[in-house]
């Protein structure tokens, strides 16, 4: 039998909108920044959050869900890998 393995990853994410550069940095702490040019409206930042962090991790949109913090600058995300 095939034997799939699912690691996921969890972050703590501090978001700045209206920057820019778009650019994820990483804390002394081990938690991201992500500064964004979208502006915080209409899920367009989160929107490009999901896009930044997707390309960071090398995975695709869809393993990358905020589960805390929609509505915040300080957010939770789950990365699959």
């Amino acid at each position: 039998f095939p034997v799939t393995i699912l690691i996921s990853m969890k972050k703590q994410v501090k978001v700045k909108p209206n920057a820019k550069v778009s650019q994820i940095l990483e804390a002394e702490d081990g938690s991201l920044i992500a500064q964004l040019r979208s502006p915080p409206v209409g899920g367009k930042a989160n929107a490009e959050l999901i896009e930044l962090l997707a390309e960071k991790f090398q995975v695709s949109r869809s393993q990358v869900t905020i589960y805390s913090g929609q509505r915040s600058r300080l957010k939770y995300v789950e990365i699959d890998l």
